[in-house]
């Protein structure tokens, strides 16, 4: 070993970093599949099966008992019915309790969603379980103006570009949708698929007007999408549904691409609550989310309508709190050797100010100031580490693997 520590500054400063290529593979702990030495995720990541129990639920207005969508805003929830009721419902988060009620004062054919930007709040009126419609819109009104109850509500209306089929047997259209996101420049529309059980996505633009939706992806969830949340500023979307027997499940894409929703990982969680139609999904903050189910009878089965808080802390918390290492510096040009690590490594392609080996967690275990050759890692515990590479105002991140 010591021959190695004398060899290794010679070493690293001519051997041409391009040979050390990036390499790709499934870049998250949580899965079974887990490369530690991928730095680049490819959407390869498997996972073992898992299901979640709400910490708390509790029962809602029997005048929401068809409640469809859900968001978080300005401290309070937001939820409508799915059939004729022209009315959006604000309740408390604490009780489930109703506190005012939004006359939109627009059509109801079959409002399925509800979501929002920072500027607007969007109802989607595209429930299409024949697949006959032709005359999908999505609705929408300025905050300030409900917060000053003088609210105008204009609309998006769109097609899909791929429909050709206005007349297909029941319960077999991929032309249904309950679920969207509202982007900054884009709405992206998540389809129910009642004959493959996948979702589609699609994009089209959130200003008022006529507009032709364009797909983008498929993703294969076994099961139907029901409702859709992202994460602000995070490469994370969670989508809820339920399948052909009423489980319920979330599904959880995250550490994609862009707007490629389906690049990064899947996956999905069971949730355990049988006969749970779940409808809509909101994001609270941190890992929490709240969940409705609309009022299901069937025989003897009686579920009513209720709300149920989750915590995703064990499934989201590695993802949200490190992403933005490891999101923000991919397809760089500069590499470490060797990787993993034993007790040094060098730096190829930059002369960097200075270096930050961070954790899991996010700490700095170890800051190492410009000039170096070498960099020793006798001082660290064995681990999967980030490095921040800091050259004049540029900062890079890769992925670090020390061994001993």
């Amino acid at each position: 070993m010591r021959f190695f520590k004398k060899i290794l500054p010679p070493f690293c400063f001519f051997f041409h970093f391009s040979f050390y290529a990036q390499i790709s593979g499934c870049t998250d702990p949580l899965a079974t599949n887990f490369n530690s030495l991928a730095t680049l995720n490819d959407g390869s990541c498997l996972y073992s099966a898992s299901s979640i129990t709400p910490y708390s639920s509790y029962s809602i207005s029997d005048s929401i008992i068809e409640t469809s969508g859900l968001i978080f805003w300005n401290g309070n929830l937001f939820t409508h019915n799915d059939n004729t009721d022209k009315l959006l419902y604000q309740l408390d988060t604490l009780s489930g309790v109703k506190i005012n009620t939004i006359n939109l004062t627009v059509r109801n054919i079959d409002w399925e969603e509800v979501s929002q930007d920072a500027n607007y709040i969007y109802v989607g009126d595209f429930g299409n379980n024949a697949g006959n419609r032709t005359n999908l819109k999505i609705f929408r009104f300025n905050k300030a103006a409900l917060l000053q109850n003088n609210i105008i509500v204009d609309s998006i209306q769109f097609s899909y570009s791929n429909q050709v089929n206005f007349n297909p047997p029941p319960n077999s259209t991929d032309f249904d949708c309950e679920a969207f996101i509202v982007g900054s420049d884009s709405i992206y529309l998540f389809t129910k698929q009642w004959g493959s059980n996948n979702t589609s996505f699609y994009s089209l633009s959130k200003n008022p007007g006529t507009y032709t939706a364009n797909l983008r992806g498929t993703i294969n969830v076994q099961g139907l999408i029901t409702g859709a949340v992202q994460i602000e500023n995070k490469s994370a979307i969670v989508l809820c549904g339920y399948n052909n027997t009423l489980q319920p499940f979330l599904f959880l894409l995250y550490d994609y691409t862009g707007n490629n929703f389906g690049s990064g990982n899947k996956r999905k969680l069971n949730l355990n609550l049988p006969f749970h139609q779940i409808e809509g999904i909101a994001y609270t903050g941190g890992e929490r989310f709240i969940v409705t189910n609309e009022k299901f009878v069937n025989g003897p089965i009686n579920t009513s309508q209720k709300i149920h808080k989750l915590n995703l802390n064990n499934f989201l918390n590695n993802y949200l709190t490190t992403s933005y290492l490891e999101r923000s510096f991919r397809n760089n040009q500069v590499n470490i050797y060797p990787n993993p690590a034993n007790e040094h490594f060098c730096i190829l392609g930059a002369n960097p100010s200075f270096l930050e080996i961070i954790d899991l967690n996010g700490k700095v275990v170890k800051f190492i100031a410009g000039p170096f050759d070498s960099i020793s890692t006798s001082d660290i515990q064995p681990g999967i580490y980030f490095l921040k590479i800091v050259e004049g105002q540029t900062q890079r991140q890769l992925k670090l693997l020390i061994l001993h």
